[in-house]
């Protein structure tokens, strides 16, 4: 099996992609608004992705955050209030700001194992620093480490209940970025002892989440000349050492522009520095040819905190009825501090 998980180029497979993705046996599969345009039509393609693999747990995933970060959005699929709205809640009422992230991210699961998904790159730990970029900006779940790990796990928690596997991201910390990552490279440079603030959420959550994803930042108190995403320091000490984290470790978009070799070659460095699994969204073929023919066979470890992560998850062949009720509940909940979807 190949370390790397792959996008699609539109709502059904080409075939190309087709004789590509038998041959190259990708750990997963990640899918975008170009892959999303009706309920039958994603069900169909995730059903084609399972078919060709003969496999019924299958990653394939989305970035389905609420917000600004949602793949999958109305008419033909929920809406889903970004972080913000829970942080804004629990300011007033904690305990009603925690059970409305568990309706919500439930809600939310129901719609994704019904389409054949079965992770949810979701949720954010990045705790929201003033000043900072927006690239995180309205994602967190707030500014507070007790506050960001407790409606995280009451996300984690939701999509498990309905069936999908969550992650954590972007570990070691993202809040702090004063650029977009997407963009360039961000440097943090605050002390190992400023960052404890920033690994507090991902620590608590360490044990729960069994998929976590790297952040492409630099940390020049942990490692001077590479991004945690290609730091063998920074995962092995930090991300696995300090945080605790055990399950199966993905990269952020291997083809955002904080990083500067080719994609074959970082995804390389990534898999050599200890992530489990690269993650490549843009579906194209050169650069997927190229990771296969950079990246070793995935390692055994790997392969059973793969197996480990999917080991719950379950499809639907239909959204739940309760899903309407899912979401009146959290509605009612938000309302408290005047939010709403």
């Amino acid at each position: 099996m190949t370390p790397a998980i792959f996008g699609c180029s539109g709502p059904e497979l080409t075939a190309d992609e087709r004789a590509f993705f038998r041959e190259a046996d990708p750990a997963g599969y990640i899918l975008f608004g170009r892959n999303c345009v009706s309920r039958e039509q994603l069900r169909a393609l995730t059903d084609d992705l399972r078919a060709l693999h003969g496999r019924d747990r299958l990653l394939i995933s989305i970035d389905q955050e609420g917000g600004r970060v949602a793949r999958l959005r109305p008419p033909h699929w929920g809406a889903y209030p970004a972080g913000e709205a829970f942080d804004r809640l629990y300011r007033i009422a904690p305990a009603s700001a925690i059970q409305a992230a568990r309706l919500s991210a439930r809600a939310m699961a129901l719609e994704l194992s019904a389409m054949g998904i079965t992770v949810d790159y979701h949720p954010p730990l990045d705790l929201r620093q003033p000043g900072a970029h927006d690239v995180i900006g309205d994602r967190a779940f707030g500014e507070d480490p007790a506050q960001v790990a407790a409606i995280g796990r009451a996300v984690l928690e939701g999509l498990a209940e309905g069936g999908v596997a969550g992650c954590i991201k972007h570990m070691p910390g993202h809040g702090r970025s004063m650029v977009d990552s997407h963009r360039e490279m961000p440097t943090v440079r605050e002390s190992a002892e400023e960052l404890e603030r920033d690994l507090a959420p991902f620590r608590a959550l360490a044990s729960q989440a069994r998929i976590g994803m790297t952040g492409h930042l630099l940390f020049p108190v942990w490692d001077e000349a590479n991004p945690a995403t290609l730091s063998p320091t920074i995962i092995s000490e930090v991300i696995r050492g300090s945080i605790g984290f055990d399950g199966l470790l993905l990269t952020d978009d291997i083809d955002m522009e904080a990083l500067t070799d080719p994609i074959p070659e970082r995804s390389a460095r990534a898999i050599a520095a200890g992530c489990d699994a690269v993650l490549n969204c843009w579906a194209k073929m050169d650069d997927m040819i190229g990771i296969c023919e950079a990246l070793p066979a995935m390692s055994d470890r790997a392969l059973a905190r793969l197996d480990h992560a999917l080991e719950d998850t379950r499809l639907a062949e239909t959204v739940a009825d309760e899903h309407g009720e899912l979401l009146a509940q959290r509605d009612a909940l938000l309302a408290l501090a005047g939010e709403a979807a």
